[in-house]
């Protein structure tokens, strides 16, 4: 399955969603409830779909061409507690309880490892 396939994602939701040329539209996620911003992927409308339905993180891998479950390898889950679609409708917020590192570098969250300096005039 590709992200131009059908999907079962509500049509309503659907019709909602402003996809990128390549179906995809981007997700913020965040610790639900400490707010910690944890790691930024992607979704199709079969992604999403299998979010909302399953209650387990599931993305659409623009490297590999091929959806993924965040954890079902590594063991570090994301149960979904809540999805957000932003007024344009071209960012999701997927709100979770993560276990173990969101990072596939081993880092609790991807926004650990560099931060850049601001400079203000």
């Amino acid at each position: 399955m590709s992200p131009r396939d059908p999907s079962e994602l509500d049509p309503e939701i659907a019709a909602r969603l402003k996809r990128d040329p390549a179906g995809l539209v981007a997700v913020v996620v965040q610790q639900y409830d400490s707010g910690e911003v944890l790691m930024v992927g992607w979704m199709d409308d079969e992604a999403l779909h299998r979010t909302l339905t399953t209650g387990r993180a599931t993305y659409w891998s623009r490297s590999r061409q091929e959806y993924w479950v965040k954890g079902e390898t590594s063991g570090h889950v994301q149960q979904v507690k809540s999805v957000a679609l932003d007024c344009d409708g071209d960012a999701l917020l997927v709100k979770v309880d993560q276990v173990g590192p969101a990072c596939h570098t081993g880092d609790h969250t991807c926004f650990d490892a560099d931060d850049l300096p601001v400079t203000r005039p």
